[in-house]
């Protein structure tokens, strides 16, 4: 799991400025104290953070900053910043992974307003639970709209999970029926994508109430679409008014929006964040973790998270093959694309790169994403327009063979050139780690 937080952009960048000044000072007086949580307050609120929490943390937050633990502290404003880190965390909650008890099969009832991306998070989920081993029923509970029918049978299509619908069924009718036939074939786990609406109705709730009544969920999560702002609190409210809701789930966490909403929710409407949607793909789903993602909105990176990103998209027994001919000093260009390749498994650039820590962090977020990518598909040009040979012998790259290349790959000769000399620091670098013993890493990572 890896939190894209890219709608944090601007608050990340705010609170970033605040916490430079407070390194700075050897010592910190109150009235420091009170200017950081003047711009700390400005920055939440801005982030569209509901006041009344705002109001809470800075209060936390202050009473520990003026107390024993900085002003005795070898380095205070590094102690301010660890407390404001702590009392995110606070904010955005405990950890809430799905609670399933009872008997088989556990149904998950998915609600939300029209759009919010329920279904889409319906196949999301289907297919993270597959993947852990459970066999898992989705059902088609949206008869007014065919079109969100064939969506779900297509995602079931996609993930090879079943679709239980018919349209000529009464969504509470359907449900019950869908429940039995999971019964009997042994299913563990059964996902309801209900109707929604465009707004909160009694006709919506009372639809919810029926299904419930005949077909109690294990869960019930609400879906929120994160970019519509406080809004989200208000319809988290209204459904938890109506309906038990057990979690939420946070979409959109990839857009460009303020993003105060996924701060506010758990203290406003006591509901958890379950999983956070930062993508359109089905696996652009991630089990929430408030600790790694108080960690992504101050800037401090997410190394575990790309970690597991790396753990996921990289083959082990391609990796453990360029690993060894990378410490014999073999390391070749094929072995470069192969690892590019895998690398581009891992998601969006911009995604990888908002996860790296203190100045590598900071340096990445300078560069254009789309100059990466662009970078990599003239790489890729250019090595698969070599033979097999040159790729695992570069040094036999004469000038008519790099002309060859260069009019294959669609490239100047330059770009070649430029090639190979990457090629070239990239080896001295490796060959210093491994003389090393990876001491340079800490250089390389800042």
């Amino acid at each position: 799991m890896a939190y894209n937080c890219g709608m944090f952009e601007n608050l990340t960048s705010r609170l970033n400025k605040v916490f430079d000044q407070l390194r700075r000072r050897g010592k910190l007086s109150e009235a420091d104290v009170d200017a950081a949580m003047r711009e700390v307050r400005l920055a939440l609120l801005e982030a569209d953070v509901h006041f009344s929490v705002v109001k809470t943390f800075i209060a936390r937050v202050r009473e520990r900053a003026v107390g024993a633990e900085v002003s005795k502290a070898l380095v205070p404003g590094q102690q301010v910043i660890k407390i404001v880190n702590e009392e995110l965390i606070a904010t955005l909650g405990e950890p809430a992974p799905l609670k399933f008890s009872g008997p088989k099969p556990h149904v998950i009832m998915m609600v939300g307003l029209q759009g919010s991306g329920k279904t889409t998070h319906a196949g999301k989920i289907a297919k993270m639970l597959r993947s852990k081993g459970e066999r898992v029923m989705l059902v088609a509970g949206d008869p007014y709209r065919p079109a969100a029918v064939t969506q779900l049978q297509q995602l079931g299509e996609r993930i090879d999970v079943p679709v239980e619908s018919d349209l000529n069924v009464k969504p509470p009718e359907l449900v019950a029926r869908a429940f039995e036939k999971a019964q009997k074939g042994g299913y563990g786990v059964m996902i309801v994508d209900t109707a929604g609406r465009s707004q909160l109705d009694a006709e919506l709730m009372s639809e919810l109430k029926s299904i419930v009544a005949k077909v109690p969920p294990t869960e019930t999560l609400l879906v929120v679409d994160s970019m519509i702002g406080q809004e989200a609190l208000n319809i988290a409210q209204g459904f938890r008014d109506n309906v038990s809701i057990t979690g939420l789930v946070m979409t959109k966490m990839d857009g460009d929006s303020r993003g105060g909403a996924a701060i506010s929710i758990r203290s406003v409407t006591g509901v958890p964040i379950k999983f956070i949607g930062t993508g359109e793909k089905l696996d652009a789903l991630e089990t929430y973790d408030p600790a790694r993602l108080s960690s992504r909105i101050l800037g401090m990176g997410d190394m575990i998270g790309l970690i597991e990103k790396a753990e996921a998209a990289f083959d082990q027994e391609v990796a453990q093959k360029s690993a060894e001919r990378m410490m014999k000093g073999q390391f070749s260009l094929e072995d470069w694309l192969d690892q590019m390749k895998q690398m581009k498994k891992m998601g969006p650039l911009a995604q990888i790169m908002d996860m790296l820590p203190g100045q590598m962090g900071q340096a990445a977020r300078q560069i254009d994403p789309k100059d990466i990518e662009k970078n990599f598909k003239q790489t890729e040009a250019i090595i698969h327009s070599m033979t097999l040979k040159e790729r695992r012998d570069p040094d036999i790259l004469n000038a008519s063979r790099r002309r060859r290349i260069a009019a294959g790959s669609g490239m100047e000769v330059q770009d070649v050139n430029r090639l190979i000399k990457q090629f070239r620091e990239a080896q001295k670098m490796m060959k210093m780690l491994t003389k090393t013993g990876g001491k340079g890493l800490g250089r390389l990572f800042g």
